[in-house]
């Protein structure tokens, strides 16, 4: 009995297809707490929320186009 892959990255994939905006409000939530905690590098976490914001996009078949707030500067407002 071994470990089938394919359904585990399947269960994943399926996984952030129904939660990519929860997901996405989880980077913002902690990028906005890192920023507040560590403000003078505040460039440095817009940008790395940005990229994780990217890939999940890629990975959830969104592309290369960014949701609303991909800059990384915090929760939106709505």
């Amino acid at each position: 009995m071994g470990i089938n892959f394919d359904e585990i990255k399947k269960k994943a994939q399926q996984a952030l297809d129904q939660n990519a905006e929860k997901i996405e409000s989880g980077l913002d939530k902690a990028s906005g707490f890192a920023k507040s905690k560590l403000g003078q590098h505040s460039d440095k976490i817009d940008n790395v929320t940005s990229k994780a914001k990217d890939l999940l996009h890629k990975q959830t078949g969104g592309g290369d186009k960014p949701g609303p707030g991909a800059t990384g500067t915090g929760p939106d407002t709505q």
